[in-house]
């Protein structure tokens, strides 16, 4: 089962950096930590020849402290599943999470390295102050080709600001991967589409560990 977004890594890569950044004590309004994180870590990406040069165990460490806490995994799987999830019994929902969560930090990581010299134009935040589900619309300028829209789906949650979807270019990852879920459920059930993401995740991950000893 190939990615939905294998054909446009390097924006889901850049989707990655837009996002990344640490917890914080206060919660921060979402396009205000969209904004100041993406500065952050772009900046680090920029600066560590290791990470431009494919480094995995950097990528995944950037990835694990400064992406994950970003996300709500369990919202974005439940939703990729669709109407399914319901069928999936509490230790299947929680082994769906972890290879969901897996198959985006390694289809990112392949990508991260990608990334150079895009600039961002923050757009305006269309929410009121009470508003606890919004989209925070950022656009990704490079030279010689056409801007890439990140449209960021978010929820307010007691910790802070949380993604659950996210738009490439129009494309929902999560639109695009509950196509593919109730596929495979169709054909051979939660226990099915389990096992096809986990065999992905070893693809990917041997994929990953060929491309590094090539580099050597």
């Amino acid at each position: 089962m190939s990615s939905p977004f294998a054909r446009i890594a390097t924006a889901a890569a850049t989707a990655v950096i837009v996002l990344a950044g640490a917890a914080r004590a206060q919660i921060t309004p979402p396009d205000l930590l969209v904004r100041n994180v993406t500065l952050e870590v772009v900046d680090i990406v920029s600066r560590d020849r290791d990470i431009q040069a494919g480094d995995r165990k950097k990528v995944i460490a950037l990835i694990e402290t400064k992406v994950l806490p970003h996300f709500n995994f369990g919202a974005m799987t439940a939703s990729a599943v669709g109407r399914n999830w319901e069928k999936a019994n509490a230790e299947q929902k929680a082994r769906l999470v972890d290879e969901f969560r897996t198959l985006l930090v390694r289809t990112y990581a392949s990508a991260i390295a990608a990334y150079k010299d895009q600039k961002f134009e923050f757009r305006p935040l269309r929410a009121k102050p009470t508003d606890t589900d919004v989209t925070v619309y950022v656009r990704v300028l490079q030279s010689g080709a056409q801007p890439v829209t990140l449209d960021y789906d978010m929820e307010k949650r007691p910790d802070g600001w949380k993604v659950w979807d996210v738009r490439i270019g129009g494309i929902s990852l999560v639109a695009n991967y509950r196509t593919e879920f109730d596929n495979q459920i169709r054909e051979s059930g939660i226990e099915g589409l389990i096992k096809t993401l986990q065999a992905k995740n070893k693809t990917l991950e041997r994929a990953s560990v060929a491309g590094a000893e090539k580099k050597k």
